[in-house]
């Protein structure tokens, strides 16, 4: 039966918002409005523990809680030794595509990261075969996704993923109960009111969440409801996708590979929770 869902093949841009917490996402006006018409699902994730972003990115890429895939910190160099979806994409004969942090990068196709060699890649070998990774922080969010849209045009990725970091980025400095952060937050909505619909109109399911949010003292790492719960939003024109109002992280890789019509058993049979009548 979930055989039968996963055959029809999709491609789908995958927009992770670093630092974004759940309580912030109320500035984002365009999303909002999306889930009023009825163009988005919209629901909270929890994210797994600890909530920092190197061990969020791969559970969100493996659907493995930090525990289980050793990704524990954001200090130490590792690449990923998990199924991930950018290696089920290659394994599967799909195109992928990053622009993003550098840790991506490290993750999943090789460390320590080469900023001469490595800034821009592509290369079919690799999980993440077209990408365009920057190191600092406060790189422009505008730019981050100027670059991705440079690739999907150019390369036409299955899986494409937008990493930004600007929000994350005002909250270590200010704080997420700040002028600054929330400027941040709606930034990234007028960027997403941008791209979305172009990206709605040649047919992608476009998925948006955060790996963490973010405290009003400006950090991150355990389970306060700023620190941990985070937004996510569902576009796309299926009927049969039914999301309640809050999952765990772990599920959000069952969704992307669903969509894609890839994943490992494990994946397979989490997503079947998502579809109802089959």
């Amino acid at each position: 039966m979930y055989k039968t869902i996963i055959e029809e093949k999709n491609r789908v841009i995958f927009v992770l918002l670093d630092g974004l917490n759940y309580k912030n996402s109320e500035y984002m006006g365009y999303m909002i409005a999306l889930e009023r018409e009825g163009k988005a699902k919209f629901l909270k994730v929890l994210s797994e523990m600890p909530s920092l972003s190197k061990p969020l990115y791969e559970t969100l890429l493996t659907g493995k809680k930090p525990i289980e895939h050793g990704v524990l910190n954001n200090g130490t160099p590792i690449m990923s030794k998990e199924k991930n979806i950018f290696s089920l994409c290659r394994e599967a004969g799909l195109v992928t595509g990053v622009s993003g942090y550098y840790w991506l990068s490290e993750l999943y196709n090789s460390i320590p990261f080469n900023k001469i060699k490595d800034t821009t890649t592509n290369d079919e070998n690799k999980n993440i075969q077209h990408g365009r990774f920057y190191t600092l922080d406060h790189y422009p969010d505008e730019v981050v996704f100027i670059d991705g849209e440079y690739i999907r045009e150019k390369y036409n990725p299955d899986f494409f993923m937008i990493h930004s970091m600007n929000i994350d980025d005002a909250g270590h400095k200010f704080g997420s109960d700040s002028k600054e952060y929330r400027y941040s937050v709606r930034v990234a909505d007028n960027l997403l009111s941008t791209f979305i619909p172009k990206w709605i109109e040649e047919g992608y399911t476009i998925i948006v969440t955060s790996d963490h949010g973010m405290s009003v003292d400006g950090m991150h790492s355990g389970k306060d409801k700023l620190e941990a719960e985070v937004p996510l939003w569902v576009i796309n024109d299926k009927k049969d996708l039914q999301l309640g109002e809050e999952i765990e992280q772990i599920y959000v890789t069952s969704i992307i590979t669903s969509i894609l019509g890839i994943g490992t058993d494990e994946m397979k049979k989490r997503a079947e929770t998502f579809y109802r009548g089959y």
